[in-house]
């Protein structure tokens, strides 16, 4: 696809992306890699959503969902796997820590099997006090 030395650039996604965004997360989907998003999910993200393009087609995405001043989330990271290596995951995960700053919020949570990745970003199990998340789900499949 690209080289190491290819310049990667982070942009916000738009409108017009959403049609390619939502075909472009749905290989990751079907692997089980991500969870199933709508279209409307997607619009209603798209302020808090990014792209990375190379040769003109989407091979990197990520959001921030915030849910208040103290927490918000990454969802739907994805990178294409003929582009992976070049940095890209760090960088979206970079635009939306970015983000979270600006917007003044607390915490980031991110949801993986990418563990190595999100320690890589500086993501750990655990925050400051030793509090950690917990979950529970309620059914087998979605």
């Amino acid at each position: 696809m690209q080289d190491a030395s290819t310049k990667i650039r982070v942009a916000q996604a738009t409108a017009a992306d959403l049609v390619e965004l939502s075909d472009f997360i749905k290989p990751f989907v079907a692997s089980g890699e991500l969870l199933p998003r709508t279209f409307d999910e997607l619009e209603d993200l798209l302020d808090t959503s990014f792209i990375v393009r190379l040769n003109g087609a989407i091979v990197g995405c990520a959001a921030l969902e915030i849910y208040s001043k103290k927490l918000c989330e990454i969802r739907s990271l994805a990178v294409d796997p003929a582009a992976q290596g070049l940095g890209i995951g760090k960088q979206l995960v970079a635009a939306c820590v970015e983000l979270a700053q600006r917007e003044g919020i607390y915490e980031i949570m991110a949801i993986s099997v990418a563990e190595d990745f999100f320690k890589s970003c500086g993501f750990d199990f655990t925050l400051p006090n030793l509090k950690k998340a917990f979950f529970l789900q309620t059914r087998d499949s979605i």
